[in-house]
């Protein structure tokens, strides 16, 4: 464990049950949603290849536009 989370659970410690269990809850979840984006983006690249070949042969077809920002 690094100082810095050790310190940041030191200082976690010091809230009420309450607050910790929050805290905890907050953490968790954060981790799990990290694992989730980054399987759902280890599992995309395949997609995202074949959306970047689509997108590539349509510009060659001339089927594309250049963008304009001020028409955003």
């Amino acid at each position: 464990m690094t100082k810095l989370l050790q310190k940041a659970f030191e200082e976690a410690s010091k809230l009420p049950e309450n607050e910790q269990d929050t805290l905890g809850r907050i953490l968790l979840d954060e981790l799990s949603s990290e694992r989730r984006w980054e399987e759902l983006f280890a599992g995309s690249h395949d997609l995202l290849a074949e959306l970047a070949e689509q997108a590539v042969a349509e510009h060659r077809a001339g089927r594309t536009e250049k963008l304009d920002p001020a028409k955003l």
